[in-house]
């Protein structure tokens, strides 16, 4: 979700221009044009929320975000939704959506550490701890521009507390130099864990450029973790259209077309990112070791539009409204209107499974499957039933095809912003939550697998 931004540092690695050419090349364009249009999104329903977040003083300044879900070993009634809330720090809910456990966003460990900004989640399975296997959730800290980690009791929802703080004293920056770099706000933004056998690296990517980087995970015979070797790389920021002519995103003065939702295809190490305002990419890690792919584009994908600095807003530059100037446009893609935000990976069997991308600017979420090229498989929407209000502007999301509480088929859930629904007090500051949807439900409706025997988790493989 978009924040004000200032400039980038240089990048280690600067792809250039993508020229978009014929699907045989790894930089093809998916080809999915406006003629014949896609068909209507399937609708999904859920009857599962959250308790409201409020994003004012009364509420601690929690703005939901991001999402996990961690899979007790043995017990699915035991497992948890981990829930970022930025300034409002971290959430723990049950497999019934109430809430447990309320982190606050304390300041990092370190010298001149302040109170955290915690924007994504995801989990690092079986971390060797202290002389112990831990499952832990790892958090990007943008006010700190680094990774904060929580050991997962092994009780899940029976423990008091059920996430404690691990994170090593003193962890470098991830992007920025110093303090004063910090301060821009170009920090650690989205997140993924990637898990290559016993090793374990963090995938983010910085607020407001075009960079990705990856960190090798450090777990410490202290019982803390911290991580090592980070690594990075810069998407495109400018694309060569078909038409000769080169395409930039419209971004505020001296910003890159951003990056955030991100997901590892634990089983090929294929990362699966989606930058705002372009699309969705896939690239093999480690970073570097192939050239990414554009699997889709957002529908306005070419379009040419201006900055207003009054308005702080993009509109096409030729004076036409944004939906004729989509209508029109040869070059975008048919599921994902900007911002593309949360990715996550269902893991079906073998190879096979689906890459879920949120749409945010149509409330919808677009399918692709993990194998060849990633064709699409079609799109849904998330109606609210009994009292429960319909998804508006999904940011993060969260899957997996392993049983949680009622869900036996698997669970997706999904931030809501803004949450609408009857019992939203009027006068608050924003309201934000997140909802879960049967997996079977998705699956049923678009005509997709359902596998409860894989998954992006080790402990069951």
């Amino acid at each position: 979700m978009r924040s004000p931004r200032r400039a980038a540092l240089p990048a280690l690695l600067l792809l250039p221009a993508v020229a978009l050419v014929p699907t045989s090349s790894a930089w093809g364009h998916p080809g999915q044009g406006h003629t014949p249009g896609p068909a209507a999104p399937a609708t999904v329903t859920t009857d599962v929320e959250t308790p409201v977040l409020y994003d004012d003083e009364a509420g601690g300044n929690a703005s939901g975000d991001d999402p996990a879900i961690w899979v007790h070993p043995a017990d699915p009634d035991e497992s948890l939704v981990l829930a970022t809330a930025k300034e409002g720090g971290l959430r723990v809910y049950d497999a019934e959506g109430d809430e447990l456990q309320s982190l606050a966003a304390d300041p990092a460990p370190r010298a001149d550490g302040v109170a955290g900004r915690y924007n994504n989640v995801d989990l690092a399975y079986g971390l060797r701890v202290g002389g112990e296997r831990v499952d832990v959730a790892v958090v990007s800290d943008r006010y700190n521009d680094q990774l904060r980690f929580f050991a997962i009791d092994p009780d899940g929802a029976d423990a008091d507390a059920p996430l404690t703080e691990i994170t090593a004293a003193e962890q470098g920056f991830l992007f920025q130099p110093d303090r004063a770099g910090v301060d821009t706000d170009q920090t650690a933004y989205g997140l993924a864990v990637w898990q290559d056998g016993d090793d374990a690296y963090a995938v983010v990517t910085q607020e407001g450029t075009t960079r990705v980087a990856t960190a090798r995970l450090d777990a410490r015979a202290d019982g803390t973790v911290g991580y090592a070797d980070v690594d990075q790389l810069d998407l495109p920021a400018s694309f060569d259209l078909p038409d000769g002519t080169t395409w930039t995103p419209c971004e505020e003065p001296g910003v890159g077309p951003q990056l955030e939702g991100l997901s590892v295809d634990q089983r090929t190490g294929t990362l699966y990112a989606a930058q705002e305002d372009v699309g969705l990419w896939r690239l093999p890690l480690p970073l570097g070791s192939g050239e990414p792919r554009l699997v889709d584009t957002v529908t306005d994908f070419g379009v040419e539009d201006a900055y207003d600095p009054e308005t702080e807003e993009c509109s096409p530059a030729d004076g036409s409204s944004q939906e004729g100037a989509v209508a029109a446009n040869p070059f975008g893609g048919d599921l994902l209107t900007a911002d593309a935000e949360g990715v996550d990976v269902y893991h079906g069997p073998g190879r096979t499974g689906y890459v879920i991308v949120s749409s945010q600017g149509d409330d919808t979420y677009a399918v692709y499957s993990t194998t060849g090229r990633n064709r699409s498989l079609g799109s849904f929407r998330v109606a609210g039933e009994d009292g429960v209000d319909d998804v508006n502007g999904s940011d993060g999301l969260a899957v997996t095809n392993r049983p949680v509480g009622p869900y036996r088929q698997g669970l997706l859930v999904t931030h809501d912003e803004p949450e609408t629904g009857a019992d939203v007090e009027p006068g608050r500051g924003d309201a934000t939550g997140f909802s879960y949807v049967a997996w079977d439900d998705v699956a049923d409706e678009l005509g997709l697998v359902v596998s409860t025997r894989a998954g992006n988790d080790p402990r069951f493989r």
